[in-house]
């Protein structure tokens, strides 16, 4: 990571930290009641999980909320973990095609662009079939490693980029999603 990005990654918890103080909330707080329920006890454990699913890749760029994605490589957003106001940062920043994990079931479905969901584990995968895309379930279950998860999820980002339609889009989920980010605390 260059100087650079680190310093705006630094600004970003700044930023984030006086704007819970704005809203009387607290930048170490868990309000979401999926996260309390999965066993996490504050934001800081949750964003741990986000930085794991980064993989090894340097990270190129770091963007502020719906601002136009221009590097190459791994980019982070800065979005509220709300998943339809996250993603409606990512698009308007210019994703087409999202890959989006869930280990709880959300059914978030995003439209302007296709969602691509992963199960991350196989009970919630065989639950939710029908509206999950991949499951990743099947490296906790040890029938498959993490390189050939991640072929499968590249292969359905090039099938959906080529007009396959995802589970969302078959299920026509996804028309109401579409979230700006509206000023205040958001769960």
């Amino acid at each position: 990571m260059t100087r650079q990005i680190g310093q705006k990654l630094i600004e970003l918890i700044r930023w984030w930290e006086n704007y819970a103080g704005q809203h009387h909330c607290s930048i170490n707080n868990n309000p979401s009641h999926g996260n309390k329920e999965g066993g996490l006890t504050n934001i800081y454990e949750k964003s741990l999980g986000a930085v794991a699913k980064g993989g090894q890749s340097p990270l190129a760029a770091v963007y502020k909320y719906a601002e136009p994605i221009l590097a190459r490589g791994l980019c982070f957003m800065d979005t509220p973990g709300y998943d339809p106001v996250s993603m409606t940062g990512l698009v308007a920043g210019g994703c087409n095609i999202a890959v989006f994990t869930t280990g709880r079931g959300s059914v978030y479905g995003c439209k302007p662009a296709p969602c691509i969901k992963v199960a991350s584990n196989s009970p919630l995968y065989n639950w939710m079939e029908e509206d999950m895309d991949i499951n990743a379930g099947t490296i906790l279950d040890g029938t498959e490693t993490v390189e050939a998860v991640g072929n499968r999820i590249f292969e359905k980002v090039i099938a959906v980029a080529s007009g396959e339609k995802t589970k969302s889009e078959l299920a026509g989920m996804g028309d109401e999603e579409f979230a700006p980010w509206q000023s205040g605390p958001v769960f």
